[in-house]
């Protein structure tokens, strides 16, 4: 194939995919309207405080999914000594990273006197609300200096460990996307980060949309930096930063005080609201983080 028929090939496919999700914003327009069932099953978990793990639930969304996910597993499992596995030469993690293989994600003025700590799943449909809700407090928190933000992300959503590693991969591989955005910039990462939990892309838990490499490539051309950003599109279809995600996630899986997503720390304590969840709504997250912050 030529390269100018390559890329008429890439603009058609993006051509579908917007399409696609014209039609997915409005039938989840008309799916929140109605109270189906997918909503219910949200605003239940944020109830009872737990992430969404419904993986048996999940129809298989990952035909255009180009990673190897056990051998991105065998390259997470030893970065420093990996001498690489199936497509993956090297173990990369992406710059404006930070810490042992580049696991820490930390966004804000490094001598702020706090640190919010974030734990999500790209695929948690209680995550989503949680980033609409509250997500732009957070950011702006940050960019007045009251803290720094620090990201962690689990992918249990996919069923992450070895004997289901395959059986989806959404969480996974928009948490390698993330990576790419993060590779590019951190405002990049934030704005990506934020389109990917918005209501009219981020896809029913049950199906594992972010599984397909186009999907999130073409979601990207809403944030400036990403548009026609060869860099990314390239890390993102070569699954350059996907052992970086599974490293990612076994930092969620090892870390203390989190049994389910969105969870936040201040300061490293875990906070809740009244009900003893993550704070969901503006004055619940001003009560627990905001008023809490040390001067």
């Amino acid at each position: 194939m030529s390269k100018r028929n390559s890329q008429e090939a890439k603009r058609a496919a993006r051509e579908r995919l917007r399409i696609e999700r014209e039609q997915q914003a409005k039938k989840e327009r008309m799916r929140r309207q109605l109270g189906v069932a997918g909503a219910v099953v949200a605003v239940l978990a944020i109830a009872a405080g737990i992430g969404v793990a419904i993986t048996n639930m999940t129809t298989s969304g990952g035909e255009g999914d180009n990673s190897d996910w056990s051998a991105a597993s065998t390259v997470a499992g030893d970065p420093k000594e990996s001498k690489g596995e199936g497509d993956y030469k090297k173990y990369v993690a992406p710059a404006n990273t930070q810490g042992e293989n580049g696991t820490d994600i930390i966004i804000g003025d490094e001598d702020a006197k706090n640190t919010v700590t974030l734990y999500e799943d790209m695929r948690c449909p209680v995550c989503a609300v949680f980033e609409q809700s509250v997500g732009d407090i957070v950011m702006k928190d940050v960019e007045d200096g009251n803290y720094k933000a620090e990201f962690v992300f689990g992918t249990f959503l996919d069923g992450d460990t070895a004997d289901k590693l395959g059986n989806s991969s959404g969480s996974k591989n928009a948490l390698s996307a993330l990576g790419a955005a993060l590779d590019v910039s951190p405002e990049a990462f934030l704005e990506y980060k934020k389109l990917l939990y918005s209501a009219d892309v981020h896809p029913d838990e049950r199906v594992d949309e972010f599984a397909d490499d186009e999907k999130l490539i073409e979601i990207a051309q809403d944030v400036k930096e990403l548009k026609d950003n060869d860099q990314f599109e390239k890390a993102v279809t070569n699954g350059t930063f996907d052992p970086w995600a599974l490293k990612i996630s076994d930092k969620f899986r090892a870390a203390e005080d989190v049994q389910g997503t969105p969870t936040v720390k201040l300061n490293g304590e875990k906070v809740t609201n009244e009900r003893g969840t993550a704070p969901m709504t503006p004055p619940e997250y001003k009560s627990v983080v905001q008023d809490k912050l040390e001067k």
